[in-house]
């Protein structure tokens, strides 16, 4: 049954599912990235060196790692809508408490208790997502779910700065204001979580019943299109694939450039001289960039049908950016060689998270994304882990900067010699929906 118009049943989906998960992972980037900011003054205020520092920020994606897989599978389980909701409730409890932390050892053990709170939001989004669109708009869909970790940056970094000045108010350190604060609207998240999220397309009473059934024809569509007859549906053969295993390298790569420069970055800024209302300001910069990057991207890899040579490209932004960062020291040209290397941490989102449901599905699905990400985040330990060691051992970030850059360059040669292209969509459905897919869904 086909609905009056493609484009208007996308559209219906796109505003009733995106805007939602796009505030929640907003609220989750920042309370998951502000300790950068605290670190301006909390940093001091307990007695942590950049090492330490690292070790902490870092050890947020151990947690994460470890409860990744079997918090994707519980999802499956229970519905999306009670399970995002619980992780919502419970990492909003733990980002507050951040605010009670005196020393190094609390620190540490307090991120990887954050971690462990939040494991599954994102790979239950994006296996969310799958539940809702066709794979031909998936990249653009992505992308624009994603554009929240920029936007958390560029409107987070301003804020917390400004929250930071609140410090001595009722006795409460600026540090500590951040965090109680951001950490605040995860709570209430949950329970916006719980009224507004639908679990599956079947239960979408704000869809009419032939939208429905177009929806679930074209999702089936796909699943027996010629390109999904290889697709792996076990979860032990997924979480041994080969292909499995370099996507989860190429995004440990990708996430530990990403994390390593947004913990650092607004240390780093710091360290030009700026007072801390305007290392907040600058911080930002960087992060519209990555924006434009990540829609043009993901936008430019649906309409080609391109996943890998765009993820590819992105790689050689984000090397090149880093490096020459470093390069050009406390100046001017460092943020625009920044912006560079943010366009391309940021622009690859999009290709890179249409892979895994081009070679997965069923419970393959559930547990390899989370599996990909998990291995993935553990490179949000090992980034902003080297920024702190190169820092301690050279005084300087060219050098941390540089090591970020060796895992763009190490994620891009995966890329082209591993990860074999793969068309996501069969013939007709593709071509069907061609025209539809370039005008713009939202």
């Amino acid at each position: 049954m086909q609905p009056l118009s493609e484009k208007t049943v996308i559209r219906k989906i796109f505003w009733r599912v995106i805007p939602l998960l796009m505030v929640l992972y907003v609220i989750s980037f920042v309370d998951r990235i502000n300790v950068g900011f605290a670190a301006l003054t909390m940093n001091r205020d307990i007695g942590l060196t950049p090492y330490l520092f690292g070790w902490g920020a870092g050890i947020f994606f151990v947690g994460y790692f470890i409860f990744e897989v079997p918090s994707n599978v519980m999802m499956v389980r229970v519905g999306a809508r009670i399970w995002i909701s619980r992780i919502l409730l419970t990492w909003g409890v733990l980002a507050c408490a951040m605010a009670l932390v005196t020393g190094p050892v609390s620190f540490i053990v307090m991120r990887f208790l954050l971690g462990v709170a939040e494991a599954g939001f994102f790979p239950g989004v994006i296996l969310y997502l799958t539940y809702w669109f066709p794979t031909r708009y998936r990249a653009r869909i992505v992308s624009a779910f994603m554009l929240s970790i920029p936007v958390s940056i560029a409107v987070g970094a301003p804020v917390s700065t400004l929250i930071l000045q609140m410090n001595g108010m009722l006795g409460v350190k600026g540090w500590q204001w951040l965090y109680i604060i951001e950490g605040l609207p995860a709570i209430i998240g949950a329970f916006i979580g719980l009224r507004l999220l639908t679990d599956r397309p079947e239960s979408a009473t704000w869809l009419a019943a032939d939208e429905r059934a177009w929806l679930k024809a074209e999702l089936a569509a796909d699943d027996a299109a010629p390109s999904s007859g290889g697709k792996i549906a076990g979860l032990g053969k997924a979480l041994f694939n080969p292909t499995v295993l370099m996507l989860a390298f190429v995004y440990f790569c990708a996430t530990g450039a990403n994390l390593g420069l947004s913990f650092f970055l607004p240390q780093i800024i710091k360290q030009q001289g700026y007072s801390n209302i305007t290392v907040g300001l600058i911080t930002s910069i960087p992060y519209i960039a990555g924006c434009a990057g990540m829609l043009i991207v993901g936008n430019l890899s649906d309409r080609f049908n391109e996943r890998r040579w765009f993820l590819a490209g992105t790689m050689v932004l984000a090397a090149g950016g880093l490096v020459a960062a470093g390069a050009l020291g406390a100046s001017a040209w460092s943020i625009a060689a920044l912006s560079v290397a943010a366009i391309g941490i940021f622009g690859c989102k999009g290709p890179f998270w249409t892979l895994p449901s081009a070679y997965l599905r069923g419970p393959a699905a559930a547990g390899g994304i989370a599996f990909i990400n998990a291995i993935g985040n553990l490179g949000g330990f090992a980034g902003p882990y080297l920024v702190g060691l190169f820092k301690r051992s050279s005084d300087s970030y060219a050098d941390g900067l540089c090591a970020l850059a060796a895992f763009c360059v190490a994620a891009l040669v995966v890329t082209v010699l591993f990860i074999r292209p793969r068309r996501e969509a069969h013939a007709a459905s593709f071509h069907g929906g061609l025209a539809a897919g370039n005008e713009d869904v939202k």
